[in-house]
């Protein structure tokens, strides 16, 4: 079979979407087991604990599940700020692209906030929360297809239906799409066995360790395009 080649987008690319999902699923790991329960990525869960101490009347247990998902709403604003304000610059004249700016906020943050203590639990979960919105705002695709890196029932459900295409069409393009979905909930859950194990070894320390993928999407993302082969 003849092997071929294109370009795409390094933002886009398999490898930074990976490297953005282990960091995803080592700060749900790392806020769940060491910051209080608080899930920092998916505001789901966040926002059925929230109705869960309204119910019972726990009103300042309740304000710990509703900080975060604020927090996320307004990550996802300071995201869309950056995003225009980069946008409205002329690209090839700035020193870091707008992604790779908030890409930087968020390593900034979370060196931060890995050192305060026990007693910022909620302090900690906002600002995680606030990152994750960052990055899953500034982070939509992979390879052209929709996806999120800081949660997995969006990337499931896509990805089971490319596979359910390709199971009923042999479509190779539903094939590799389906791989591409798969392997990043791979990569999210090896950020969390990572950020589970780790926590347990370093405590709250052990979120610094989220930005060494950061760090390599960063130093990435000097290279506007990738190379795809496939066949």
């Amino acid at each position: 079979m003849k092997m071929q080649q294109e370009r795409g987008q390094m933002s886009e690319s398999l490898l930074l979407g990976g490297l953005l999902a282990m960091a995803g699923g080592f700060f749900d790991a790392y806020t769940y087991l060491s910051r209080g329960g608080v899930f920092a990525n998916a505001q789901t869960g966040n926002i059925v604990l929230f109705g869960l101490r309204l119910a019972e009347g726990e009103w300042q247990r309740a304000l710990t599940y509703l900080l975060p998902i604020l927090a996320f709403a307004f990550g996802v604003v300071a995201a869309e700020l950056v995003k225009r304000r980069g946008k409205s610059r002329n690209q090839k004249d700035a020193t870091l692209h707008w992604r790779q700016v908030i890409v930087l906020a968020e390593i900034v943050l979370l060196a931060v906030v890995a050192c305060l203590p026990q007693q910022m639990n909620a302090v900690v979960n906002i600002v995680i929360s606030f990152v994750c919105a960052m990055q899953v705002e500034t982070f939509r695709k992979v390879r052209g297809s929709a996806f999120a890196t800081t949660m997995c029932t969006g990337n499931l459900r896509s990805g089971t239906e490319q596979l359910m295409i390709w199971h009923q069409t042999g479509e190779q393009n539903a094939a590799r799409k389906a791989r591409h979905y798969y392997s990043i909930i791979l990569f999210f859950i090896l950020g969390a066995a990572l950020g589970a194990r780790l926590t347990d070894v370093l405590g709250e320390r052990a979120l610094l360790l989220t930005c060494v993928p950061l760090l390599a999407v960063f130093g990435l993302m000097f290279r506007e395009q990738e190379a795809r082969t496939f066949g």
